[in-house]
């Protein structure tokens, strides 16, 4: 799938926001900022595939062209 500059720089955004959760939540495994991290990564995660699924769903560089409807 071709993608544009925005939705790759969108992806990158939440990768390395989800990145920086689960390194936290690695380094202090066992406290409780740990385990909040790690729902945050994952909160963040679902949060990542609805922007970019809504991305696609409205930007005309990487989603599907537009099909005719017909009556």
């Amino acid at each position: 799938m071709k993608t544009c500059p925005r939705f790759t720089s969108l992806r990158e955004e939440y990768e390395r926001e989800i990145g920086f959760l689960s390194a936290h939540s690695e380094r202090h495994a066992g406290r409780p900022s740990a385990k909040s991290s790690a729902k945050y990564a994952a909160s963040t995660k679902a949060r990542m595939a609805r922007a970019l699924s809504g991305h696609v769903g409205r930007c005309p560089e990487c989603g599907c062209p537009p099909q005719s409807s017909r009556s």
